[in-house]
């Protein structure tokens, strides 16, 4: 596991200490993995959220699911057959 040395202002640094001495972590490291893991899970809802809202944004299609597979299929080949002649 890497370290990491930070600054931070005092009153952040209190809070943090309170936060362990309540018994909320087991220690420093374990808060700062945790804001770390949250801030991880909302960049990655933020990303889900934003691929929906493109979607709902492009409209209804209207192919068929085999008009789809059939693109889908065809996009597939084309990008093997780009690499093969890369």
């Amino acid at each position: 596991m890497a370290t990491m040395d930070i600054s931070l202002p005092d009153k952040m640094k209190q809070w943090i200490e309170e936060q362990v001495a309540a018994g909320h972590y087991s220690d420093i490291s374990e808060y700062m993995v945790g804001l770390v893991r949250e801030d991880q899970r909302t960049y990655a809802r933020q990303k889900l959220q934003d691929m929906v809202d493109q979607a709902l944004a492009s409209g209804i299609n209207q192919k068929s699911k085999e008009e789809l597979l059939e693109q889908i299929m065809s996009r597939a080949i084309a990008a093997v057959e780009a690499r093969k002649s890369a």
